[in-house]
């Protein structure tokens, strides 16, 4: 994750003014594309996106928008590096407004020598590094359509950077090509648009080169297809959802994909419906998953809690958004926890595993089924908008690394061999043997009350307190198989990082910032969030003088479960939140870890 310094080279002085500038060589580049809800800003950062993978550069794309289909302002970043990367740059070198206030939003985080492209057909600057195109009236006298102002910049940026021509052009014909011929034949019109505009304004020429790099065998994709992907490959077989953002594409790339692996995929009317549904074809021996967000997992909590008491696999993933109530659908946020933590009432057993990147997003998904349907019970897959729906370059997902545990599954020869069938069997760890219904010679009942080891309701004291002790034993047995951390930096080190999720990507980016600075880190990654992995927590702290919690909320949830856990090192832990709806970048958490070990830094 090295951020590579830029070079510049000199081009002969007969090539005009343009060959007069020195270009720079951007080997770590971001551009941010700023617009109304509906200018196509996600579209021009798309087509970024692909040119610089081709290009065997490492990318990371993020989204900006409202809750809305038209209007209000959006934006998307993309940053495009020699060096693996999972957050975006603090500044950007191209700001590309398609209206005003885009570009006032955008100015404060510009590099001081970046610029700035603008739609002269809305608005117009005098700022010194601003150029304007008129992109909407490009696209709408040539083509009819302003729409297509969006591919006609990304022309623009095309000859600026330098891009390859034909690598230029099969980035649109990759992206439409399924869309039918005229879109794609509008879209190549539009990028020939730009790219004729760009040469006729000699300022806009010779402004940057992109360099190439190693990562050409490497896949862009989100969390959330890398989610639906485990699932898929990890014997997934029905999926019930109901559409929420920013969880919905989970269910809309099974709906395309699911179906072709004689798998199901169900919309319900709510996620009630959709939890229950999941319940119910798991209980028939059906690997199962729905996937929801805030509002949608307070409607989940009865059946997971029910899941829970009845001792039937569920495996829920929860894309975290800013809460509570409708909140902020589209804004990043790392609030669930202390939900999942305690979620429904009474008490049982369940497992929250963070996948902290799009590959633990694919692993994770995988051990959450296996996880789930060895010791039945409700395993929470805890992602956030930042790491469901920005799109990043991973390598490819090895699914020789996939290993599917159905657990203690019955077949009809063991059946045979039982005097009786008892679907909660007690046993040392807790795990009844299990055959699904209409295995030949067993009958069983399956409830959601206390019940004996048959599932007949009782009430019976000793009872009670036995399968309290089976259900709740399955945390402490089964902790040698829930995901271990990743732990980077220093060894040694004396300051310690604890995050999970998408926070990783800036953490790592703090750590080779703070190391430049003579600070070194260790940082502890969490994929088991709960319960709380002492076992490998404790010898992290008690190595290090101080430990920063960094999550996404208001009150330091993750920091909270780990006080709860391990009392001892209270002292050692410092909370750095952040909770306005935007992640964290890595430049501005190292800053705060400065600030916290030696005050203010100027």
């Amino acid at each position: 994750m090295t951020t590579p310094a830029a070079h510049t080279t000199a081009l002969p002085r007969d090539e005009g003014p343009a060959a007069r500038r020195r270009i720079k060589e951007l080997s770590d580049l971001a551009v941010l594309i700023g617009g109304q809800g509906g200018d196509g800003t996600l579209t021009v950062a798309d087509l970024l996106g692909r040119y610089f993978r081709k290009r065997g550069l490492h990318v990371y794309t993020s989204r900006n928008v409202l809750s809305r289909i038209r209007g209000g302002h959006a934006d998307s970043s993309i940053r495009a590096c020699r060096e693996p990367i999972a957050a975006i740059k603090s500044r950007n070198d191209l700001l590309v407004a398609f209206d005003a206030e885009s570009l006032e939003i955008g100015k404060p985080e510009l590099e001081p020598d970046g610029l700035i492209l603008y739609d002269s057909s809305v608005f117009h600057s005098d700022l010194p590094n601003a150029i304007g195109f008129p992109f909407a009236t490009l696209a709408g006298g040539k083509l009819g359509a302003p729409i297509y102002k969006n591919t006609t910049a990304y022309g623009v940026i095309s000859q600026m950077m330098g891009f390859d021509p034909v690598l230029t052009r099969s980035v649109i014909e990759e992206r439409f090509q399924r869309r039918g011929g005229e879109l794609l034949e509008k879209n190549l019109k539009a990028l020939e648009l730009g790219r004729e505009a760009a040469t006729q304004n000699p300022d806009a020429m010779g402004r940057w080169t992109v360099a190439e790099g190693s990562a050409t065998r490497h896949i862009l994709t989100t969390g959330n297809q890398a989610t639906a992907l485990g699932f898929v490959v990890g014997g997934g077989r029905f999926f019930a959802g109901y559409p929420i953002t920013p969880a919905t594409e989970i269910m809309e790339y099974l709906q395309r994909y699911l179906p072709a692996f004689h798998g199901v995929v169900r919309q319900a009317e709510d996620e009630l419906a959709a939890v229950n549904m999941v319940i119910g074809a798991s209980y028939a021996g059906a690997r199962s998953m729905t996937s929801t967000s805030g509002p949608g997992l307070a409607l989940m909590t009865e059946g997971i809690g029910h899941a829970g008491a009845a001792e039937v696999p569920l495996v829920v993933a929860d894309c975290q958004r800013v809460g509570p109530s409708t909140g902020e659908p589209t804004r990043h946020e790392q609030s669930d926890l202390l939900h999942l933590a305690h979620i429904g009432h009474g008490e049982f057993p369940r497992f929250i595993l963070a996948p902290g990147t799009v590959e633990d997003c694919f692993y994770l998904t995988v051990d959450a089924l296996n996880l789930a349907e060895k010791w039945r019970l409700p395993v929470l897959l805890l992602l956030d908008q930042a790491l469901c729906q920005n799109s990043v370059t991973s390598d490819p997902f090895d699914l020789g690394r996939v290993h599917v545990d159905r657990g203690r599954r019955l077949s009809p020869e063991d059946v045979q061999k039982l005097e009786s069938y008892r679907y909660y069997q007690f046993t040392p760890d807790g795990i009844s043997p299990y055959a699904p219904p209409g295995t030949p010679g067993v009958t069983s009942q399956v409830t959601g009350n206390e019940h004996d080891e048959f599932g007949h309701v009782s009430v019976n004291t000793a009872n009670r307190v036995r399968m309290m002790a089976k259900r709740m034993g399955k945390l402490e047995h089964a902790r040698d198989e829930l995901p271990l951390p990743h732990l980077y930096g220093e060894p040694g080190a004396k300051v310690g990082l604890i995050a999970y999720g998408s926070t990783t990507g800036a953490v790592r980016e703090a750590q080779e910032l703070l190391a430049l600075r003579g600070i070194p880190t260790r940082f502890f990654q969490s994929r088991t969030i709960f319960p709380v992995q002492t076992h490998t927590l404790e010898p992290f702290l008690k190595e290090v003088d101080v430990a920063f919690v960094v999550e996404c909320n208001y009150t330091g949830q993750y920091g909270q479960l780990i006080r709860e856990a391990l009392p001892q090192h209270h002292a050692k832990l410092r909370p750095i939140l952040k909770y306005d709806g935007l992640p964290f970048r890595g430049p501005d958490l190292a800053h705060r870890v400065e600030e916290v070990l030696h005050g203010p830094v100027r």
